[in-house]
C-alpha cells in the first residue's frame, strides 16, 4: 500500500507540475491580450477579443471528463498514447490553459489604469507597458490565480484516472472503489487534502509576501 501509494503521488505531481507550467505558459499571455484587445486597451481589436473571448468561454464551457474524452484522438496522436500519467498532461493542461487565462484578466483588469497612462505619457510602449506596470501590478493576483488553477488541476488529475490517467485517481478507482478498500480509500482522500492544503498556504505565503513588499514602495 505504501509504495502504491508513494507511486500515485509522484504521478499526481507529475501531472500537475508540468500541466500547470503549460497552462501558465499558455493562460498568462492570453488572458493579457483578451485585456489589451477590449475596449479601450492598448491593442484594442473587437473581432480579435471576441474571437480569443469565444475559444476561452468554450474551453471553460466543457466539463473536464467530457474534454478528457474528447481529447484522446489528439493525445495519443501527440505523444504515442491515451493512458498513463504523461497522457493525461495533454487534457489537464487544455482545460487549464482557459481557466488561468480569464483569472489572468481579471487581475490585470484591476490595475490602476492611471499607472498605465503614465507610463504611456513617459514613451513606454505597449510591450514597456506590459511587463513594467501590468504584469508586476497584478503579481499578487496572479500568484494566487495560480494557486486556484493548482489546486482544480489535482481535482481533474483525479478525474483522468478514472480513464487510465494513472495517480491517486486510478489508485482510488481500483482499490478504493472496484476492490472495496475503504481504508486505503480515505488514506487517499487524506493525501489529496495535504496536497491541496500544501498548495493554497505556499500560495498564500508568496502572495502575503509580495503585498507587503508592495506596501513597503509605496
Amino acid at each position: 500500500m505504501r509504495e502504491l501509494l508513494l507511486q500515485g503521488t509522484l504521478d499526481t505531481l507529475h501531472m500537475v507540475g508540468w500541466s500547470g507550467l503549460i497552462a501558465l505558459v499558455g493562460g498568462l499571455p492570453l488572458g493579457v491580450l483578451l485585456v489589451l484587445t477590449d475596449r479601450g486597451g492598448l491593442l484594442a481589436n473587437r473581432p480579435v477579443n471576441k474571437l480569443l473571448g469565444t475559444v476561452v468561454n468554450i474551453g471553460r464551457s466543457l466539463p473536464f471528463i467530457i474534454l478528457l474524452v474528447a481529447l484522446i484522438p489528439f493525445t495519443r496522436l501527440l505523444v504515442g498514447t491515451s493512458i498513463g500519467p504523461t497522457a493525461a498532461i495533454v487534457p489537464l493542461a487544455v482545460g487549464a490553459i482557459p481557466f488561468l487565462a480569464r483569472l489572468v484578466e481579471t487581475a490585470v483588469r484591476e490595475v490602476d489604469h492611471g499607472l498605465v497612462e503614465a507610463a504611456l505619457a513617459m514613451g513606454g510602449s505597449t510591450v514597456t507597458v506590459v511587463r513594467g506596470v501590468l504584469l508586476p501590478q497584478a503579481l499578487p493576483s496572479l500568484v494566487a490565480g495560480l494557486t486556484t488553477t493548482v489546486i482544480v488541476l489535482i481535482g481533474y488529475s483525479a478525474m483522468a484516472g478514472a480513464v487510465g490517467g494513472g495517480g491517486l485517481g486510478t489508485l482510488a478507482l481500483t482499490y478504493g472503489y472496484q476492490r472495496f478498500e475503504t481504508d486505503f480509500m480515505l488514506l487517499i482522500v487524506a493525501v489529496l487534502i495535504v496536497l491541496v492544503t500544501v498548495v493554497q498556504l505556499a500560495g498564500d505565503l508568496v502572495v502575503r509576501a509580495l503585498n507587503r513588499r508592495e506596501r513597503a514602495d509605496a
